[in-house]
């Protein structure tokens, strides 16, 4: 049944279908044109949750698996020695499948879409092309962490850059402009760096033969399965591996594998290619952050874990220290900046940062806890980051600031939006029962049977994530009041319900993890077992 409602595209591309309503909007039609987004955010949403539910847990490999011939480009007949061939081309395939790594990612992207759209309501011009944006940026999304083959991926990943240039360049505040710019800038030389390294992989371990009556052919596949079967599953029947046809030196795999581990690290982003992120956390409109902080930032971890570390796991596992390392720097800069940040934008900014470093010492441990705790944190960050932007949004829209040293006694005007606030404050800084607290326990938990010192030394960053958090959140919702609230209103109810819905995720991973661990376990413990039985045979 899920093979023939094709359930994957029709997630991924529904959002066009709202693009293709509002085309033929009037531009003047505001609450129209809202009312069709939000809408259209819906059915990917539903649709999502029905995935959800069927998946499988019990299977480790991919799942709803879609596959359709797409872009086929010939190659010149070169080669002397292949004289019996009669044909020589790039073969990339319209490959889209689920597991539990990216299955949990899908839905945070859904659910986070909806809610961002509803927060959209503080944009106050252009909607028409504003909503075009976005639908567009989320069908990028989706397509990220669904598709299979190489050069799909890449181009899912590059559309999302474009509607988000505009998105910030456009709708965002004062320096809109030079964030905009700057995360083009820093984004696109990543996705070059990708793009290299995903063509030697093609050209390497994508070479295949086929053989049918107009006789024999060899290609070149983006298909994620054929480059891994070549790496890893045949490379073992050959004594000498330089007779291997597919041969990659020890060498050239370190290439790639850092070369992957900077362009995902730029969007993670490890320390120090983080500078771009924290103009577009200021200067991009709260909607558009939520969206960013909460998906776009997952987008690196994911491609880390998918093609940096289960397409070179000797090499990932042999540079294990130095992630951790750098997990632990993006911890404690995170957290020490934003203890000294006046503008709660930047603090929370810094504290995506040192709550990314959490994901890389999940990474690290290479064991089965230590990367549950990785995908838990992309997930938990994702709820909690989108929910205190969110929050943000509300803020500023009543304030005109979000100056902390302007701020003050918010509680009193606007207890709803303060209770929130400190839901979401708790959260972040790992309080029990919440959904911080499990993703940052397992992570360091899984880190701690492989490298004590450094779990150690990470946790200094959990206490200071209290207090920065703390900091803000009193300086924001208590004290005498520094603006008149004379007027001020509380929630209203296009920003309740996102609220209300991102605390109950919240609230419900932290109480119940299973389930998000039910889906998650089975996937990533066969992720451990294949890293281990390479690293085994490497060694």
């Amino acid at each position: 049944m899920s093979d023939s409602m094709h359930i994957l595209s029709l997630i991924a591309f529904s959002p066009l279908l709202g693009v293709l309503v509002l085309l033929f909007m009037p531009a003047h039609k505001g609450q129209w044109i809202k009312t069709v987004a939000i809408v259209t955010t819906l059915i990917p949403l539903i649709l999502s949750a029905w995935l959800y539910s069927a998946f499988n847990h019990q299977l480790e490999g991919m799942q709803f698996k879609e596959e359709l011939g797409w872009i086929q480009v010939p190659l010149n007949h070169e080669a002397q020695g292949l004289n019996q061939m009669t044909s020589f081309f790039f073969q990339f395939k319209y490959i889209m499948a689920v597991d539990g790594l990216s299955l949990p990612l899908v839905f945070l992207t859904a659910l986070i879409g909806t809610m961002a759209a509803l927060a959209s309501v503080y944009i106050k011009k252009r909607w028409k092309s504003y909503f075009i944006f976005y639908l567009l940026l989320e069908t990028g999304m989706f397509g990220v962490f669904m598709a299979q083959d190489l050069f799909l991926f890449f181009v899912f990943f590059e559309v999302t850059l474009i509607p988000m240039f505009f998105l910030i360049g456009i709708w965002g505040y004062m320096e809109r402009e030079r964030a905009a710019n700057k995360f083009l800038i820093y984004n696109g030389i990543g996705s070059a760096i990708m793009l290299i390294a995903f063509i030697i992989l093609i050209c390497t371990a994508g070479f295949g033969q086929v053989s049918n009556d107009s006789g024999n052919s060899i290609f070149y596949s983006g298909d994620l399965s054929v480059i891994t079967s070549h790496l890893f599953q045949s490379e073992a029947s050959y004594v000498n591996q330089s007779d291997y046809p597919f041969y990659l030196s020890d060498t050239m795999k370190w290439v790639l594998f850092i070369m992957l581990l900077v362009a995902f690290g730029i969007k993670l982003p490890i320390f120090p290619f983080h500078t771009w992120m924290l103009r577009v956390h200021t200067e991009a409109p709260p909607s558009i952050v939520m969206i960013h902080s909460g998906i776009l930032l997952k987008m690196g971890a994911y491609g880390l874990i998918r093609f940096g570390v289960l397409l070179f796991p000797q090499q990932a596992v042999q540079w294990a220290t130095v992630l951790a390392i750098l997990g632990v720097i993006n911890i404690l800069y995170g957290a020490i900046l934003a203890f000294v940040q006046k503008d709660f934008k930047l603090v929370l900014a810094y504290s995506s940062i040192s709550h990314m470093g959490i994901v890389l010492l999940g990474i690290a441990a290479f064991n089965t806890i230590g990367l549950e705790g990785a995908v838990f944190q992309l997930v938990s960050h994702g709820l909690i980051s989108a929910l205190l932007f969110l929050l943000v949004g509300a803020i500023y829209e009543r304030t005109q600031t979000t100056m902390l040293d302007q701020l003050g006694g918010l509680a009193k005007n606007v207890p709803f939006i303060s209770g929130i606030l400190l839901v979401a404050g708790m959260a972040s800084l790992g309080l029990p029962g919440l959904s911080g607290f499990i993703s940052e326990f397992l992570a360091f938990a899984g880190l701690f049977q492989t490298a004590k010192v450094i779990t150690v030394i990470g946790t200094i960053g959990v206490i200071l994530t209290a207090v920065y958090v703390l900091r803000g959140v009193l300086a924001i919702t208590y004290g005498p009041p520094r603006i008149q609230g004379d007027g001020m209103k509380d929630a209203r109810l296009m920003e309740a319900i996102p609220m209300v819905a991102l605390v109950a995720f919240v609230v419900v991973l932290g109480i119940y993890p299973a389930v998000l661990s039910g889906p998650l376990h089975q996937t990533v413990s066969g992720f451990d077992q294949f890293i281990q039985t390479v690293v085994k045979i490497g060694g």
